[in-house]
């Protein structure tokens, strides 16, 4: 493996070990989603098997055309999930001291309730979370998303959260704050304004902000064009991390004039120079499934990752990455050491099914450097 994870073994047990733990505040989506099964033959209350693939289903779909269809569908469990949700998760693992705003519902869903008992504080701002249908299959998933009603939380909606000073008090405890899913959220551009009038500008320190937008490629150019604008503003009140996955990246560059790259690590490195530059802001990084990228003011740099062949949960995994990148600004790490640590967190998520605590994340990363040096 790469030289980054060298250390990290180390670090990460002595971070264990601290008594104090740094703060971080995230927001704001919140979704729950339903994972779902098409039954392709029902042969009794009990005896079902599932329609296997993402092309039989679609077959069954394309025969439809023309006429009607019907097929039952098993919902098999209700999972929490949202950026900030599932970001948030990653980072409660690690012991981080995290405070959530997100749209959670009103009351709260019952499926949030473990990530609300695992944070230091969780506030549920407007009522409605957002919902996916997740179809899955052996080959992927085809999730279908109900976010109308995340239109709700809107300027208006925000000032009623504002006003108790909470949000404000928990942002200047902040090592780092979190704002995810800008793209399915309506009015978020607005909310980033407001926020940094009332809230960002106003702060003594200068925490970092991490943002994750979510695959902006639905929103029109209009839309993504002043949203970006708003990146230097936030710039001002503290320096700004971008997180990309390739596919945004590439529709982040076309919205700005540059060409989209392959995914490999040496062109997504280059792009997030270019990405950076173009945008104003500290830090873009990049994840991809065998490796991740970034720039920062000192440089740039690349680092494969654990890939895993045969992941046993992915959906997450790139939220989960992100946590172990919060992290990583959080200990002061350097460039090399922040992707590679959120490389151990994604890695170990997708293999586990969970987000890993930082002594499993330590553990996990010396069985790849010893794995390595066994070669």
């Amino acid at each position: 493996m790469h030289a980054a994870y060298d250390a990290l073994p180390a670090l990460l047990s002595q971070y264990a070990a601290r008594p104090h733990r740094p703060v971080v505040v995230a927001g704001f989506d919140g979704f729950i989603d339903e994972m779902t099964s098409v039954v392709g033959e029902r042969r009794s209350l009990t005896d079902w098997t599932p329609i296997g693939g993402i092309p039989d289903f679609g077959a069954w779909v394309n025969g439809a055309a023309g006429r009607s269809a019907l097929r039952e569908i098993v919902m098999h469990r209700a999972d929490p999930g949202g950026c900030a949700v599932n970001l948030g998760d990653g980072l409660n693992a690690m012991g981080v001291e995290l405070h959530a705003f997100a749209t959670l519902g009103d009351p709260i869903h019952p499926a949030f309730r473990p990530f609300v008992a695992a944070c230091a504080s969780c506030t549920s701002w407007a009522g409605v979370h957002g919902r996916t249908i997740a179809f899955e299959f052996t080959d992927g998933k085809i999730m279908l998303c109900s976010v109308s009603q995340l239109a709700d939380l809107d300027v208006a909606c925000l000032d009623r959260h504002l006003a108790d000073g909470v949000y404000a008090r928990r942002c200047a405890q902040a090592q780092v704050i979190v704002l995810t899913n800008w793209t399915l959220y309506p009015h978020m551009t607005q909310c980033w304004l407001r926020l940094i009038e009332q809230v960002y500008s106003k702060l003594t320190q200068k925490p970092r902000f991490f943002i994750d937008l979510v695959d902006p490629t639905a929103r029109s150019q209009a839309d993504i064009g002043a949203m970006l604008a708003v990146l230097p503003q936030l710039q001002r009140c503290g320096p700004v991390t971008l997180g990309v996955n390739g596919n945004e990246g590439n529709v982040l560059a076309r919205v700005l004039g540059l060409s989209p790259v392959a995914d490999e690590p040496a062109a997504v490195e280059a792009q997030a120079r270019e990405l950076r530059t173009k945008l104003g802001v500290e830090e873009v990084v990049t994840h991809s499934i065998r490796f991740s990228a970034a720039a920062d003011a000192a440089g740039s740099a690349s680092v494969p990752g654990p890939w895993c062949k045969a992941p046993v949960k992915s959906t997450g995994a790139g939220d989960r990455y992100n946590a172990g990148t919060v992290l990583g600004h959080c200990l002061g790490l350097d460039l090399n050491a922040r992707l590679a640590l959120g490389n151990l967190s994604s890695g170990f998520f997708v293999r586990q099914a969970r987000s890993g605590s930082a002594l499993e994340l330590a553990r996990f990363g010396q069985e790849l450097v010893t794995d390595e040096a066994g070669k």
